[in-house]
């Protein structure tokens, strides 16, 4: 009696990736892989671990975090150049992940680019931008910062276009005083509009939240961002630079 073709079940539909098939019943739940998990038995699944994305030689990488209790939350992990280490929440990783990428294909086409350029508001220049800055460039990330690249008796906004198209990514530090330039079309509500035209632009809100920037610039609000609220400025300037720092390809 001839025994009936074996079928996978559609491998798009597989958990793997999100859950990890490293117990019986994970392995035998998945819709792609439970006909596998039943012809061949458990010990099919007892080695296997969810896949990592990684990139280059920068020391940046992302892989697939997991609880302690050894079940993927959906975290992923990161590392800056200057060697710390850094956990992003599924909701972070989603805003940070396609920027990420699109750091990538810029080190690899413009290698001479700095990693990122920041987009504040002229009363923050001392004061949080600064911090923000300082926190980024700790981390190992190259900055374009009109305090310290704009020198003196040269024309600002031509100095801001050249490091707008020198950076690969936008950070734009989100706060009372930014929104209140916007408001009034001042020089970082033309840097905004600047990078609003590219698809790399990470919105940090410092001091205040989403809701109120989606009133004044619903663009940018749109664009997923981390916030301060219940993180420390520098450790979302790790985040950001850890993002930025990628080279190389990242697994899909």
């Amino acid at each position: 009696m001839s025994q009936a073709p074996y079928s996978m079940g559609d491998v798009s539909q597989c958990t793997a990736p999100v859950r990890g098939h490293r117990s019986a019943a994970a392995a035998a739940a998945c819709p792609a892989c439970r006909y596998r998990y039943s012809r061949y038995g458990r010990s099919s699944y007892s080695s296997y671990s969810s896949p990592v994305s990684s990139y280059g030689s920068s020391g940046s990488s992302y892989r697939g975090g997991g609880s302690s209790g050894g079940g993927s939350s959906g975290r992923r992990s990161g590392r800056t150049r200057a060697g710390g280490s850094v956990t992003y929440s599924p909701t972070e990783w989603r805003s940070i992940e396609p920027v990420a990428r699109k750091a990538a294909e810029q080190a690899v086409s413009h290698p001479e680019r700095r990693d990122l350029f920041l987009c504040h508001a002229w009363d923050d220049r001392e004061s949080s931008a600064a911090e923000l800055c300082n926190s980024l460039e700790s981390s190992g990330a190259s900055v374009w910062f009109s305090e310290k690249d704009v020198p003196l008796g040269t024309l600002l906004i031509r100095e801001i276009d050249k490091g707008l198209r020198n950076s690969r990514i936008g950070i734009v530090l989100v706060t009372p005083a930014l929104l209140k330039s916007i408001e009034q079309e001042g020089i970082a509500e033309k840097e905004l509009s600047a990078l609003l035209a590219t698809d790399r632009v990470i919105p940090v809100a410092h001091g205040t939240t989403f809701e109120a920037l989606r009133e004044v610039s619903p663009l940018l609000a749109s664009r997923s961002g981390l916030s301060t609220a219940d993180s420390s400025l520098a450790e979302v300037a790790a985040k950001v630079a850890a993002a930025a720092a990628a080279l190389g390809d990242i697994d899909a």
